[in-house]
């Protein structure tokens, strides 16, 4: 796994102002229906970002994992263009992980300037402290199934926005545990928008984790991914 380290102000502070001069690693660029989150059916252009230190047992695009092999690398200007042709005002920046590379937090800034809603699916192990206010951080806390649960960075909870989404991608009954209990001790109901707790495509059934949450009256949302059911579940660009 590469290593990361957690972004600071004045190495923020530091990066060009010019979208020229900024460039990142991208494995693609693609218009779909969101598959996830509170807004789960609505037209979004989707930035994937290449490159995640994180190896959670589940993952579902292996393929943007690698730092070495972006199948892009563009300009932000580049990038800001590419969206603008698109047309759509929703815009996700997905991965591997986004927070990563410095430069997504230079290009969340001018899409939120722009007048986009911004999203960000995050891993949980980067700090979202220095993500623009504007934009919406989906945090995605790794579950011990994951086998990337002791690289959560617990610092992120008191950062959370009320606007922000906190995601578990759960696999078992033991991952379902670990979830309820997290949700519970930092009282997450009443920090975000929403908790959504998401059956590990092809690992758990759906149903099992709704009549968890149904017995024990949880605060949260099912989340299933759209998507894949939409079109078959490995298709890329989706």
């Amino acid at each position: 796994m590469a290593k990361f380290t957690q972004p600071t102000t004045e190495v923020l502070e530091a990066l060009p102002r010019d979208p020229s001069a900024l460039s990142l690693r991208l494995s693609e660029i693609f218009h779909s229906i969101q598959g996830e989150g509170t807004r789960a059916g609505m037209p979004c252009t989707f930035i994937r970002l290449q490159g995640c230190s994180l190896r959670c047992a589940w993952c579902d695009t292996p393929y943007a994992l690698d730092h070495r092999t972006p199948e892009l690398v563009l300009t932000a200007a580049e990038v800001l263009e590419r969206i603008e042709q698109i047309g759509t005002s929703f815009v996700e920046l997905t991965g591997g992980e986004p927070l990563e590379q410095l430069a997504s937090f230079r290009l969340i800034e001018w899409l939120c300037d722009c007048g986009y809603t911004v999203a960000i699916e995050t891993g949980g192990h980067i700090s979202i402290e220095q993500v623009d206010p504007r934009a919406i951080c989906i945090v995605d806390f790794k579950c011990p199934d994951s086998r990337m649960e002791p690289l959560n960075y617990l610092p992120n909870v008191e950062h959370l926005l009320p606007h922000h989404e906190v995601k578990f991608v759960i696999a078992s009954q033991r991952d379902y545990q670990w979830a309820r209990s997290f949700v519970e001790r930092y009282r997450l109901a009443d920090r975000v928008a929403a908790v959504l707790f998401s059956p590990a495509f092809g690992l758990i059934e759906p149903c099992a984790l709704a009549e968890w949450i149904l017995a024990d009256r949880l605060p949260v949302r099912l989340q299933l991914q759209l998507h894949k059911f939409i079109w078959e579940p490995s298709r890329r660009g989706v």
